[in-house]
């Protein structure tokens, strides 16, 4: 049986470009002439029944906003097989036979767990880090690289009048594609990542010695994964450079989407309707080369996405 009801929610961190997904999924399902509910505070919301009916202009306006209309809480109680009953309860007692779950892995875990309970799920990779698989990237990846790129910019222009090193600490606790990517864009001279072995001594060295031959500013970015920030500086103080930490935070989760991640977004929660209706469950929602695919979530919650070691050697050639 075809889907007539579905809900969308989103969940765990939020990311830039998870209003214009939730507008995708509204009005994509209003299209096709199904009834569409907002979920509110994720898997939270499921269980509190939190869940009210949406319309075109519900989702007006909403496209070019960062954050969530929806709201996202993380939920201890949906990992228990009473908490998923519940929600499943409530899905049930409102009709609602498909959802849409935006977020990262967390999320795509609870997607899974209503896959297995009988509820038709699609999962849309919502998340800065860029660490879900099977797809080429994740809604608020390129909002959150645009944003700290535009913050060594400004960074370069104070170090380079005080002739200083700058440590910036970007998030990427488990993926360092932030740090690679911006850290490609914006010329970094060391980029500091979780996938890949570095050697602090050297990269210390080659910096001093770069100072010697006139250069008067440096950029080094980590990724949360591999340290904190204040501590990298304190490592390389003693090679007589005087670094200055920033640390971007939470402020790379915020802003205005890129027109990159609104049109991601826009594809990806369109295509999750349309897999909806045409029966398909238990999939995530990816862009590979293009070509929109979707994979099982089962598959993607047990698999890792490679890192990109030919970008991280492109950095490196040219950060010399």
């Amino acid at each position: 049986m075809t889907v007539k009801k579905i809900a969308v929610l989103t969940s765990g961190g939020d990311s830039q470009g998870m209003n214009a997904a939730v507008r995708a999924v509204v009005r994509s399902g209003l299209y096709h002439g199904l009834e569409v509910f907002g979920v509110q505070r994720g898997f939270l919301g499921l269980i509190n029944d939190d869940i009210r009916p949406m319309d075109l202009r519900s989702v007006g306006d909403i496209i070019q906003r960062g954050g969530t209309i929806l709201q996202t809480a993380r939920c201890e109680e949906f990992k228990t097989l009473e908490g998923q009953q519940k929600a499943v309860a409530n899905l049930r007692r409102h009709g609602i036979d498909g959802v849409v779950v935006i977020g990262g892995d967390g999320s795509y875990q609870g997607a899974n767990k209503l896959n297995q309970h009988g509820i038709k799920t699609m999962g849309l990779p919502g998340t800065i880090d860029n660490d879900i698989p099977f797809t080429d990237f994740t809604i608020g990846f390129d909002t959150a690289v645009s944003i700290v790129v535009d913050a060594i910019n400004k960074l370069r222009d104070t170090m380079t009048s005080h002739e200083r090193t700058s440590v910036v600490e970007v998030m990427g606790r488990h993926c360092g594609d932030i740090a690679l990517y911006a850290g490609l864009a914006s010329g970094a001279e060391a980029i500091l990542v979780p996938e890949v072995e570095f050697d602090l001594d050297q990269i210390a060295t080659r910096m001093r010695e770069n100072f010697a031959k006139g250069k008067r500013h440096s950029i080094i970015i980590v990724a949360e994964g591999v340290g904190k920030g204040e501590d990298i500086a304190k490592r390389i103080e003693k090679y007589g450079i005087e670094p200055r930490v920033t640390v971007l935070g939470h402020i790379q989760r915020g802003g205005t989407p890129t027109h990159n991640d609104r049109l991601l977004a826009s594809r990806l929660g369109d295509l999750a309707v349309r897999k909806l209706i045409e029966g398909e469950s238990g999939k995530g929602c990816g862009i590979v080369n293009g070509v929109e695919t979707l994979t099982d979530i089962d598959v993607i919650v047990n698999s890792r996405r490679p890192f990109n070691m030919e970008l991280y050697n492109l950095a490196m050639r040219l950060s010399q």
